[in-house]
């Protein structure tokens, strides 16, 4: 089966592998308690639409994204909504039904 492109934001892939290496040198880029960049939200936010629960992680909605600790002393992105709460997504499940 022939790599299929994805597009996220203003960015286009020749595969989903581009795409997940592209966002963990992204997340490389932040140190842990740093906030997403304007420019960055843009392609996270686009990649988080794609995600299966996408739903449940946008939440009431998105204020913006940080990096965070997650399980086992990995690091993550987070989304922070206008309640005060705050949910992480997986960078992988977010690609993997990327279109």
């Amino acid at each position: 089966m022939p790599a299929k492109p994805i597009s996220l934001g203003p960015m286009n892939f020749a595969k989903r592998g581009d795409a997940v290496a592209y966002l963990k040198d992204m997340l490389n880029r932040y140190d842990v308690g740093d906030r997403v960049s304007a420019a960055d939200t843009v392609i996270l936010q686009a990649a988080l639409e794609h995600h299966p629960n996408a739903k449940e992680k946008i939440g009431c909605g998105i204020t913006h994204f940080s990096v965070r600790s997650a399980d086992f002393g990995s690091r993550c992105f987070w989304v922070n909504r206008p309640d005060g709460t705050t949910e992480k997504f997986s960078i992988t499940s977010s690609i993997y039904v990327a279109k």
